[in-house]
């Protein structure tokens, strides 16, 4: 005779530890509500993707290299294993990053790695702020996630500069002095910075320990919580899309965040880091055993910054030498002018998405992007910066120009003096008139159709060329966007013919609004009407 026994099955121990861990940090319904996001999909998106990965790649190996880089400024007499530099006396910084290089086991690779890592970071997230410029991607909700991107764009400026500053080898040194000398321009509080920076007189002692500080623990621990802060808003607020048929800003369409773009996501990451990895392996960058260790009263030949400093360091080497005296003090006019100027591009390209805002009075959320033709004001803007940013960068290697090219030094920096302020109207100026020409084509293949390449010969002997209609997607693209009139400032009088006072800023609001959306500053698109009387009638080819 068999006894029946209630017995509980056991559950497996994953579904246990799942179970331990949903009751005290409730990730099941987390998971749940968030795990099946939407994200749209678009060729130019991966470009905020190669930022992320390369930042994620710079923690990676910078976490290795602080493992064997002594931050100190104590002279030690060379024993290691480059031969060339046996017997050089020189600092515990440039030794351990010697001894990183040939002594560490993969320590050149992972110094390569980190460094070409950081150039491409910056790269990156310069082309992906374009990109949100370009396509409007900064409005509403989105404006203080381009501060935050902003942010951690400059912070990455910095950070690089702190970085390769660290090794103390001549090149490094040159830009330490040159920004030294930046730093003492700045009025009244210059000197009590340099001497709190370099702990004394340049060079000091110290510089190296705290720029060490600062490169791995301040800025980093600053970026990365910018960067999670980043994330989360383009989580909360959904990914903008292009238009397109069965968009709107109330939805996404693309593709689940699990497990189809966590996939694509992850296999992006490897191949990122696999380009990144082939290209340190390849091509050599900052051999400072070619530079040797830093001493003051040497200059490295052809000393230039990593990319994104060339700005900074074009201004002030075309600017001329100006300076006044007042009181006693001299205040070097040809590097404070420099230095505000591109303090106030920074400040300029931050509150833009504000000031465009205030201009259009335009308060709704926006989560469709613009083409870049259909906001040609921005987009000539935008276009103006970046001619002004390469001109400016061009001053930054006027030596290296000259030297390559056969050119007079001086030509070149009067060159850039005269094309800061040219190039940019100029390439302002072209850029609108292409994309006004760009919208009236649109507006023409709206009305008309798509040209085939057929000709066909009508009855009376004249030639004409056959237009295929466009399909519904095609005329959904080219018609999507909004237009935006000019604000108004008003009768001026009231209706008892007393004149009423208009504000200041509300009258340069309207002049702006007239600049950016009035006459000759965008081109109509068709009308339903316009398109169902031009299709429907004859002469249509």
């Amino acid at each position: 005779m068999s006894t029946a026994t209630d017995t509980k099955r056991k559950a497996p121990a994953g579904e246990r530890v799942a179970d331990w861990a949903d009751g005290r940090l409730g990730i099941y319904s987390l998971a749940k509500a968030n795990m099946r996001k939407i994200f749209p999909d678009h060729w130019s998106f991966m470009l905020g993707e190669v930022a992320l990965y390369s930042f994620i790649i710079i923690i990676l190996t910078g976490v290795y290299l602080t493992l064997f880089f002594h931050p100190s400024m104590n002279e030690v007499v060379y024993h290691g294993s480059y031969e060339p530099m046996q017997g050089i006396r020189m600092s515990e910084a440039y030794a351990s990053t010697l001894h990183i290089s040939f002594d560490i086991r993969g320590g050149l690779l992972v110094r390569q790695i980190h460094h070409w890592a950081a150039l491409i970071f910056l790269a990156a997230m310069f082309v992906h702020m374009m990109r949100v410029f370009f396509t409007g991607a900064f409005r509403k909700p989105r404006e203080i996630n381009w501060v935050f991107g902003f942010l951690l764009f400059v912070l990455g400026m910095f950070t690089g500069f702190t970085g390769y500053s660290l090794p103390d080898d001549l090149l490094s040194g040159t830009g330490v002095r040159f920004t030294q000398g930046a730093i003492l321009a700045t009025p009244i509080v210059g000197t009590y910075i340099s001497m709190f920076l370099f702990g004394g007189e340049f060079p000091g002692g110290d510089f190296v320990a705290r720029f060490y500080s600062i490169h791995i623990l301040l800025l980093p621990g600053i970026m990365l919580g910018l960067v999670v802060a980043h994330l989360i808003l383009v989580f909360f607020h959904k990914h903008t899309q292009f238009a397109g048929p069965g968009r709107t800003n109330k939805n996404v369409v693309g593709m689940p965040l699990l497990p189809i773009y966590m996939a694509k996501a992850g296999g992006f990451f490897f191949l990122v880091f696999g380009v990144i990895a082939v290209i340190a392996a390849i091509a050599s960058i900052n051999p400072i055993w070619a530079i040797g260790p830093y001493r003051p009263d040497q200059v490295s030949t052809g000393a230039q910054p990593d990319w994104y400093m060339g700005f900074a360091e074009g201004l002030i080497r075309v600017m001329p030498g100006w300076e006044i005296n007042l009181w006693g003090h001299t205040l070097v006019l040809g590097v404070f002018i420099p230095l505000m100027a591109f303090g106030l591009v920074l400040a300029i390209i931050a509150v833009y998405p504000f000031v465009e805002s205030w201009v259009t009075g335009d308060k709704r959320e926006h989560h469709i992007l613009d083409r870049p033709r259909n906001a040609p004001t921005r987009t000539a803007f935008g276009v103006a910066w970046i001619t002004e940013y390469i001109i400016v960068f061009i001053g930054g290697g006027n030596d290296l120009w000259a030297t390559h090219f056969d050119l007079s030094l001086n030509s070149i920096s009067w060159f850039v003096r005269i094309f800061i302020f040219v190039g940019p109207v100029l390439a302002f100026l072209v850029t609108k008139r292409i994309c006004l020409g760009l919208q009236r084509r649109d507006r023409e293949k709206v009305l008309h159709g798509r040209e085939s390449g057929i000709i066909k010969r009508l009855p009376h002997g004249e030639f004409v060329e056959i237009h295929e209609p466009l399909n519904p997607a095609q005329l959904h693209t080219l018609t999507a966007h909004e237009q935006y009139k000019p604000v108004e400032i008003g009768p001026t009088v009231d209706e008892n013919g007393v004149e009423r006072k208009v504000p200041a800023m509300q009258k340069l609001r309207a002049k702006l609004s007239k600049g950016y959306f009035g006459e000759h500053n965008q081109i109509e698109k068709p009308t339903v009407e316009e398109y169902k009387e031009i299709t429907s009638g004859h002469g249509h080819h």
